[in-house]
């Protein structure tokens, strides 16, 4: 059987305007393509932090110009960027693939993971997205319920972190990964989404997409996860002058680590946490946590860091 690697693409492997992305894809591609030349079965998922939030401004302003046109959820914005930022990524691959000589179909599912309505990050949101808004329009917000934060700059909203539950669409992920195809999803961390008898109603948040990225690789029973970032190796010390790069860590160091305050949240932490969730128990799991390289070959053990049970 050949071994299965989820793929975790960061904002470096994507880049932020549309072509920045469109070139960004064709590096990360190359990547995608070196690794399947070796036997992988290769999941893809990716972030898409400047991508949504580009999509939520704009129809936010869509909405503020022409009242009638409904105001776009979350929950939406979400499903969007994952269309948007699959296609190029797909058709990237795709490209790539066949310039190797490989005929593979690369597919994009949208992707919804549930989360629990009585998380507690629902009480404590951390997110700040979207547009700047002003006193009325943060009022506005106020009274749907909506979560507002003063920044520097005025008033923004600011989303709940949930923790990813459940993949719904795991079964139709799993199927095309069975038939030795390449699959992208979960992007952005997937769209949350509340199980509400027969219904999944979209929630106004977003999952970090670190955990679900390990969320996704579990459900796959990879052999491994790889989460491209924009730093070559994890580091000690990180920033400082005694800074030291760390080639391999044992999941209960990295625990270590993380009790010491050594990753920053929302930065190295959920990709520290992730590793350390998606190996659990496992003798066989392995974690690799590195950059992308300009010329997009893919990542090997010694350019990273890598994570491992002993």
């Amino acid at each position: 059987m050949k071994k299965k690697i989820v793929i975790a693409l960061g904002h470096d492997a994507l880049g932020t305007t549309l072509p920045e992305q469109q070139e960004a894809t064709k590096r990360t591609a190359k990547a995608v393509a070196e690794f399947i030349s070796q036997g992988y079965e290769v999941c893809i998922t990716h972030s898409n932090g400047p991508q949504v939030g580009m999509i939520h401004m704009a129809m936010a302003e869509l909405h503020k110009a022409y009242p009638e046109y409904t105001a776009t959820p979350m929950s939406v914005c979400s499903a969007m960027s994952q269309g948007y930022i699959g296609y190029d990524l797909q058709n990237a691959i795709r490209s790539e693939l066949l310039a190797r000589g490989v005929y593979k179909s690369v597919a994009t599912i949208l992707t919804q993971i549930t989360v629990d309505p009585y998380d507690e990050a629902f009480y404590r949101p951390t997110k700040v997205i979207g547009r700047i808004l002003t006193d009325a329009e943060a009022e506005e917000e106020d009274k749907k319920g909506n979560h507002v934060v003063k920044t520097e700059d005025g008033y923004r909203r600011i989303l709940a972190t949930p923790k990813p539950i459940s993949i719904v669409e795991i079964d139709a992920i799993k199927a095309l990964m069975d038939a030795d195809q390449v699959v992208i999803a979960a992007g952005g961390g997937g769209i949350p989404v509340l199980e509400q008898d027969r219904l999944l109603k979209g929630a106004s948040a977003v999952i970090e997409k670190d955990s679900a990225a390990g969320l996704l690789a579990s459900e796959l029973d990879a052999d491994m996860l790889v989460i491209l970032t924009g730093v070559e190796k994890v580091c000690k010390n990180f920033g400082k002058e005694d800074e030291t790069p760390i080639d391999y860590m044992t999941v209960e160091e990295a625990k270590e680590l993380m009790a010491e305050g050594q990753f920053e949240e929302g930065t190295m932490l959920p990709k520290i946490q992730a590793a350390i969730d998606f190996i659990g128990d496992s003798a066989i799991r392995k974690v690799l946590i590195t950059k992308l390289d300009p010329k997009g070959t893919a990542p090997e053990g010694k350019a990273g860091t890598m994570i491992g049970k002993g």
